[in-house]
This record gives C-alpha cells, structure tokens and sequence, in this order.
C-alpha cells in the first residue's frame, strides 16, 4: 500500500473514531482530558522553548546524518540536511512537546528517558521540570552534536545525552535505573527494534509510568507496533492522540483503549 494512501486511510479513522470529555466514561481519562490535554503551558515557558525552535528554523548550517532507523519521509537516507530543513520536519510539533511536560508535571515525575534526541529542543521540554532527571539518546553523531550545544546554550543541567546505537546504549543505561516514570520512544521507527525499546523500557516501569511512542500511525510497520504494545500483558491502558499513542501500566485502570480528540 503507497505510504502517503495508507496515512490518509489511518487518519480518517483516526478522525472517525476520536472522542472528547463529553463521550469518556472512565474517570481517570476524564481527568486526564481535562486537566492536560485540555490545559496550556505557562507563556513564559513556552515562549522560551519556542524562540529555541525559531532560532533552529533559521540555522542554515548543514550537516550530516547517519540514519539508523527507518530513514527519513523528507530526506535522503545518510545525506547532508540543512538544520532548518530538519527544524521544520522532524522535531516534535509545539503541542506534542507542550504535552509531554504537562504530563511530567502533572504527576511530578523525575525519571524521564528519550530515545531519539534529534536537535534536542523536544529534550529541553522534558526537562523544564525543576525536579525532572533527563536522559536522552541519539544515534546520529550530527544530530547529537547541535542538541548537546542547544542544551548549553538553554544551559539546561538536568539533561545527560548518551551518543551512539541505542540498540547498544539503552540496555546498558538501564541498568543503573531502577524505575523509568516518563520515556518517549521516538527513533527507528519500525517494527522490531519500536518492540524491543518497549519491552526495555516496560522492564523499568512502576504503575504510575507513562511511555509515549511517537509516530504510530506514520506506516503499516509503526501501526503494527502500536497493536501489539497494546496487547501486550503488561499495558492495562492505552490513549491514540494520532501522531502519538500514551501507555499506562496502572492495573486500576482495566484494560482499556481510547481514541482522543487532539
């Protein structure tokens, strides 16, 4: 099935299926709707990340990228890009980012893990959290070099960057983690190695954890990973936000799935 067809076909169910407060039955994904995704970060914040993003847009710099995964939708695989090419294609959009520290905010977590730094301005939102611990991954040694200098520029202290194959890096980095409370999975995006960085990452959960996988409904090979981590034993709750899906391991929570408008 042509990629672009099987993206439109995705987000017409998606468009099909999606609900709001007024149709959610479940009082903890009421709460959820109304007290994040509903909510905006502070101004402040938000417009400080965000002259980050504008500064990006307009870096004309070019690099190399390696890629490790599936590849780019909008680039040649191991090509030179341009800094603002990849600004404006493949760093989390403001909402999505937003998001991610109202939920780290929400419940106060500390141990955040990000698998896929790109240029590191999504990482800047995960550790706008006075109390949030960052460790974020990046396989590209180009795109590592412009986050690490984004991050001291932000002169952000609360974020460790481990370079190089995550397949390598995030088995070892666990170890010394004995519980993971927020991650967002957002590299290599295809079946078998999206599975495997979940199996990971869900051996280092606790109840309350969330784990974010971005990109669910970008191809047949990420829809297929999003069915089976929902199916797997240890998910009691999962939420499709479309371009992400939100995992819950919280057994109070009674195996259920809901499709949210966003």
């Amino acid at each position: 099935m042509n990629n672009t067809f099987f993206q439109v076909k995705s987000f017409l169910n998606y468009w099909l299926d999606n609900v709001d407060e007024h149709s959610l039955h479940s009082p903890f994904f009421f709460k959820f709707y109304t007290n994040i995704l509903k909510t905006q970060l502070q101004s402040e914040v938000a417009g400080q990340l965000e002259g980050y993003r504008n500064k990006l847009i307009e870096d004309e710099r070019s690099l190399f990228v390696e890629d490790l995964g599936a590849g780019s939708a909008f680039f040649k695989s191991n090509s030179a890009r341009m800094i603002r090419d990849i600004a404006r294609t493949s760093i989390s959009p403001r909402k999505y980012s937003n998001l991610y520290l109202r939920i780290i905010n929400e419940y106060n977590y500390t141990t955040i893990i990000e698998l896929g730094a790109c240029l590191g301005l999504n990482t800047l939102y995960l550790a706008s959290s006075p109390s949030s611990k960052v460790t974020t991954f990046e396989g590209a040694e180009g795109l590592a070099r412009i986050a690490e200098e984004l991050f001291k520029s932000a002169a952000a202290q609360n974020i460790r960057l481990v370079r190089g194959n995550i397949d390598v890096s995030l088995p070892k980095e666990l170890t010394a983690i004995n519980i993971v409370d927020f991650a967002l999975i957002d590299a290599n995006h295809r079946y078998e190695p999206t599975l495997k960085y979940f199996d990971l990452l869900a051996s280092k959960v606790a109840p309350k954890s969330i784990v974010v996988l971005d990109d669910i409904h970008s191809s047949r090979d990420m829809e297929q990973a999003w069915t089976a981590i929902q199916q797997d034993a240890r998910v009691w709750a999962t939420a499709d936000l479309y371009r992400c899906g939100l995992v819950f391991f919280d057994p109070s929570l009674n195996k259920q799935h809901v499709v949210l408008r966003f």
